[in-house]
C-alpha cells in the first residue's frame, strides 16, 4: 500500500502533536532556568544571566538544526564515531508511513523540536554555575561548541543506538545524556574560572573564610523552579514519544505520576535535612530538592512504583543538601545555584536507580556510562573552556566584577532603581 490508512493517519497526528506540545513544555524550561538563576544571583549581575538564557537558547536551536541533529542521530557505520552532515532533510510523505508498518510514528519535525529543547536545557545548566563572573561572548562561543558538537556526539552514543545504547546502558529521558553532561560541562569551566571575587578569604591564622553570597530575588527563584517542575512532565512523559494506544497512554500517566512523587520527595527530604543539620528550614534547599527529585527519576520514570519514585526523589534531595555543602565548604568550588550538585551529582544517583525498578539493567552498564559521559564531556569541555581562556579570557575583571556584570557586560542594570545616583 502507499497511503496510510485513516487509522494510521489519526494516529501519526496524535502522536505528533503530543511531541511538540511535549517540547514546547520543555522549552518553556528555559523560562524556569532564567528565573531561577536571575533569583540566585545578585541584583548587579541579574540582566547578564537573562541574557545568557535567551542567547544560548537561541544558538542551541541554530547549532543543533545546522549539524548537532545530525550527529546524533544520522546513520553511521560506526558505534563510536557518528557521521557528520549538515541542515535537516524532509519530513515523512504519507507513502512513508503507511508503508512504514508502524515504525514511523510521528513527524521527522517534531522529533528535531522535541530534541532540540534537550540540548537547549544540558546548555542552561551551566550560565548557573559560571554565574556573575564569566565573559559573556565567551559563554556564548562555548555554546556554539557544546550544542553543536560536544552535547550531540554523547546523545549519538546512547540515544542514537552508539555503543552505549549497544552495551544495556539505559538513560530514558537524559539523567545522564542531558543533566549529567551539562554539569560535567559547567564543572570544567569553573575549575578554570575560579569563585567569585570575596567567597573565599584565606585568614591570618591559614583558616579560610567562606562567604555566603545571598541571591536578589527568592520569589524569582521560586517560580524558576515551579516552571522547571511543569516543564519536566513534557521532558519525561514526552519522552515516551506516544499516547496514541491504551498502553502508552496509561506509560505515559504513570510516568507524570512518578515525576511528580519524585520531585516532593526531594522537597521533604532535602527540607528536613536542612532543618536536622542547620538549625532553620531553608527555602533554597527546599527548591534544589525539587529539582533534585526531577533529575534523579529522569533516567527511568516509567518502571518505579509512585512509592519508590518518591523513595528515590528523597535519596536525590538527601544527597543534594550533602553535596552542595561538600563543594563549597570542602573543595571551594563556587556554583551559586547548586547545579553541579543538582544535575551532576544527583544525575548519577539517577543513573544508577535504574537498577532499582527496570529489571533490563545492569549496574556495570550504568557504571559505563556515567564513566564515559563523564569522561567525554569533562575532557572535550576543559579543552575548550582552556582554549576560550587562553585567547579572548574566561573571566571578566576584577572592577567589572565589582560593578557587576549588567554594567561590565550589558550595559544596562536589571534594577536600576535599586542603584544610588
Amino acid at each position: 500500500m502507499d497511503t496510510a490508512t485513516p487509522t494510521i493517519q489519526l494516529a501519526y497526528a496524535l502522536d505528533t502533536f503530543y511531541l511538540l506540545i511535549s517540547g514546547a513544555l520543555v522549552m518553556w524550561m528555559a523560562a524556569g532556568f532564567a528565573m531561577l538563576e536571575a533569583g540566585m544571583v545578585r541584583t548587579k549581575s541579574v540582566a547578564e544571566i537573562l541574557t545568557k538564557n535567551i542567547a544560548l537558547y537561541a544558538i542551541a536551536c541554530v547549532m543543533y538544526m545546522l549539524v548537532g541533529y545530525n550527529i546524533m542521530y544520522g546513520s553511521s557505520d560506526s558505534s563510536w564515531l557518528p557521521n557528520l552532515s549538515f541542515f535537516l532533510g524532509e519530513d515523512h510523505s504519507v507513502a512513508q508511513v503507511g508503508n512504514s508498518h508502524g515504525d514511523i510514528t510521528h513527524s521527522k519535525l517534531a522529533d528535531f523540536f522535541f530534541q532540540v529543547v534537550f540540548v537547549a536545557t544540558a546548555m542552561s545548566i551551566i550560565s548557573g554555575t559560571v554565574a556573575e563572573r564569566m565573559k559573556l561572548w565567551s559563554f556564548l562561543l562555548f555554546a556554539t561548541v557544546l550544542t553543536g558538537f560536544i552535547y550531540p556526539v554523547e546523545g549519538y552514543w546512547k540515544w542514537g543506538e552508539g555503543f552505549l545504547d549497544q552495551h544495556g546502558f539505559l538513560d530514558f529521558a537524559g539523567s545522564g545524556v542531558v543533566h549529567m553532561a551539562g554539569a560535567t560541562a559547567a564543572l570544567a569551566g569553573v575549575l578554570l574560572l575560579g569563585p567569585r571575587a570575596g567567597k573565599y578569604k584565606t585568614l591570618d591564622n591559614g583558616k579560610v573564610q567562606i562567604r555566603a553570597i545571598p541571591g536578589s530575588n527568592m520569589p524569582l527563584a521560586a517560580l524558576g523552579t515551579f516552571i522547571l517542575w511543569l516543564g519536566w512532565f513534557g521532558f519525561n512523559g514526552g519522552s515516551e514519544l506516544r499516547i496514541s494506544d491504551i498502553v502508552e497512554s496509561n506509560a505515559v500517566s504513570l510516568i507524570f505520576v512518578n515525576t511528580n512523587m519524585s520531585a516532593a520527595g526531594g522537597v521533604i527530604a532535602a527540607l528536613l535535612l536542612a532543618r536536622l543539620w542547620f538549625g532553620k528550614a531553608d527555602l533554597t534547599m527546599a527548591l534544589n530538592g525539587a529539582l533534585a527529585g526531577l533529575v534523579a527519576i529522569t533516567a527511568e520514570p516509567l518502571t518505579p512504583t509512585p512509592g519508590l519514585a518518591a523513595a528515590i526523589g528523597a535519596v536525590g534531595g538527601l544527597l543534594v543538601v550533602s553535596s552542595i555543602v561538600f563543594f563549597d565548604r570542602v573543595l571551594r568550588i563556587d556554583d551559586p545555584v547548586g547545579a553541579i550538585s543538582v544535575h551532576g551529582v544527583v544525575g548519577m544517583w539517577g543513573l544508577l536507580a535504574v537498577t532499582l525498578s527496570n529489571p533490563e539493567s545492569s549496574l556495570s552498564a550504568q557504571l559505563l556510562g556515567i564513566a564515559v559521559i563523564f569522561a567525554w564531556v569533562f575532557i572535550s569541555s576543559f579543552v575548550v573552556w582552556l582554549l576560550l581562556k587562553l585567547t579572548i579570557g574566561l573571566r571578566i575583571s576584577e572592577l567589572d566584577e565589582y560593578q557587576g556584570a549588567d554594567i561590565a557586560e550589558i550595559g544596562l542594570e536589571a534594577y536600576p532603581e535599586f542603584v544610588q545616583k
